[in-house]
Order: structure tokens, then sequence, then C-alpha cells
């Protein structure tokens, strides 16, 4: 023990900043399959719950060890490539979905300054939005390397979806930045800080910023009522109709980690992160996972309470509703921030 310390001591600043980023990474990394796993558990038998089902319940205690019995049977199923498939396409599509899910969290600090967060960028929000981008050609890229008209339906449905209601997603954040005078994630989430708790937080504040984000979000990570990509009723399984083996989890895992990411992100820039709902209270990361807790949650409840739109009213309802609402509200946070409004000070 005595030999690694004085190894560790021996490193230079640079080498000990790169191997604690490592740690980070592995840590997190780490958490993160756990938590997906945990997700899909969760998921099923929330879902039983509320359609008054029991779900898993057969492997293992409840049905824990249910996640490791589908990643078992997942491992060893036939790996299947269509013919007239593009095989690269088709096999790195998986893979830069998984890519694009992890690289997002990257930002996302879950407890006080420095704690828990692989790196802490200046741009952090800017990061986020053009990292978040990149999963749509994962999904593009599975559509059309399957050659076929399902999947291919799927990942043109699914480029609209999330091209569209990725700039709502955007512009619900610029009050936000308005307010903290700053795209550092670490700074929003200290600018909620204050005498009276939740009510400092930019989910009052910015209350229909803070609406506009939560439809966004969900839209953009494919979930009910917004899963027209997939739409079993109408395209088999959409853009993944084709996949089968771990190819299949690797882009059910990058869905569930975007959720991760969704509910971490808006935890963080409208919930307070890990900042205490009451003053009298310590601020602690227990409240962050308290506020992610909740959000996972509520995706969780709109897939077991509302139907799938039709596609024309998620494109109508993307363009002609939500934009207009998230500029709107620009304007008027930029007039209040200007005006020197209690609640809209820098």
């Amino acid at each position: 023990m005595s030999g690694l310390s004085d190894h560790w001591a021996g490193l230079s600043p640079v080498a000990q900043q790169f191997w604690i980023a490592v740690l980070k990474v592995a840590v997190i990394f780490n958490v993160l399959l756990g938590l997906f796993s945990f997700m899909t558990y969760a998921e099923r038998r929330l879902l039983a719950f509320m359609q008054f089902r029991l779900g898993p319940n057969r492997t293992g205690p409840f049905g824990v060890l249910q996640p490791i019995a589908d990643g078992i049977k997942l491992f060893f199923k036939e790996e299947v490539i269509p013919e007239g498939a593009n095989r690269w396409v088709f096999v790195a599509a998986p893979a830069v979905a998984v890519v694009a899910a992890f690289l997002s969290i990257a930002v996302v600090p879950y407890g006080g300054p420095g704690l828990f967060q692989i790196a802490d960028l200046e741009v952090g929000i800017l990061y986020l939005f053009a990292i978040s981008s990149l999963g749509v050609y994962a999904i593009v890229m599975a559509g059309w390397a399957a050659n076929n008209k399902f999947t291919m339906l799927g990942g043109l449905r699914s480029a609209a979806q999330m091209f569209s209601y990725e700039l709502a997603l955007g512009l619900s954040w610029v009050g936000l930045i308005m307010l903290a005078g700053s795209f550092r994630i670490q700074d929003i989430v200290t600018a909620q800080k204050g005498g009276l708790g939740l009510l400092n937080w930019f989910c009052v504040v910015q209350f229909p910023a803070f609406i506009v984000y939560l439809i966004a979000a969900t839209a953009e990570v494919n979930r009910t009522p917004f899963d027209l990509p997939e739409a079993e009723t109408e395209l088999v399984a959409g853009f993944h109709t084709e996949y089968s083996s771990m190819r299949f989890a690797l882009l059910q895992m990058a869905e569930y980690v975007n959720m991760i990411t969704v509910a971490a992100v808006g935890t963080s820039l409208f919930l307070g992160g890990w900042l205490s709902p009451l003053p009298l209270l310590p601020d602690s990361p227990l409240w962050f996972f308290v506020k992610f807790g909740l959000l996972l949650f509520f995706f969780i409840w709109l897939r077991g309470t509302l139907p799938r739109f039709r596609y024309d009213q998620l494109m109508h309802f993307g363009w002609k509703v939500l934009v207009p609402v998230a500029t709107l509200w620009i304007l008027v946070t930029a007039g209040l921030v200007t005006a020197g409004v209690p609640g809209f000070r820098r």
C-alpha cells in the first residue's frame, strides 16, 4: 500500500489527472450499465402494476434476476444480417448509438463541484447539444442499412422527429443560460441556489421552458407517446426490426442510456441538481438521485398512460406548438432579465 502511495506521489500532476479521469470513466460506465439493467426491470414491473399484471417474477426473488437472464439469452442468440443489407453500416449503427449515448453523460454533474463528473466543460451545454445530435445518425444508419421497407420508414421518421424536437429542446435551455450567464452546467446548478430552496429552481422560474424540455426530451429519446420510429403496430419494430442478439441489445442500451441522460440533464438544469428543496436541509448528492429517479419514473408513467401520436400530430405539435412557445418564453425571459425583475436577475 505504501509502495502504491509512493508511486502515485511520483506521478506528474498531468498523469494524476489522467488516471483520476480514467477511474471516473470506469466507475460511471459500470454504474450506467447497472442502471440500464435495473431500468429494464423497473419499467416492466411498474408498467405491469399500472396495467394490473404481475410482470417478471420468476427469475430470482421478485424477478430481479430477469435482466441478467435477458442478457444471457441475447448473448447466445444468433446474429442475423439480412441478405442485401449493407454489412458494415448495419454492424456500425448499434456501436454509434451506444457511443453517442455514453458520451453525452460525460459533462453531467451528479454531486457538488468536482464530484462524480468526468469533464467539467465551460461549454457543457453546447457539448450536450452537439453530441445528442449524433444519436439520430445511428438510427438512420440502422434503418437504411437493413434493406427493409419497415426499417427505412422508421429511420426516416426518427430523422424528421429528432431534428424537429431538437430545436425545441435547445430553445428550452436559452433562458437558463441567460439567468446563469454561463454555458457551464455547474454554474447553472449553483445559479439556482438561494434562501427559498425549490422556489429558486429553474423549473419554477422557467416553468414553460421546463414543460417544453420534458416534452421535447421525451420525443428525443423516442419514448411513448413519441415512439413513432418503432411503432410496433405499424412498422413491426421500426428501425431495429432486423436486429438480433447483442446488436439489438446495444440499440436498447442506447435508448435507456439516452433516457437516463435526459433525466440527469433535466435534474441539473431545472431541478437544482444536488441542491436541497428546503433551506434548512443540507445540499447533498442524494437530492440529485431523488429528483433523477422521479424524472425516470415520469418517463415510465407516460408509457403506461398515453397513446401514441399520429405522425402528422407529432410534427404539428413540434413545429407549431413547442417551437413558438419556447421562442416566446425566450423573449419574455430576455425582457424580464433586462428589467431586473426578482427571480430573473443574473
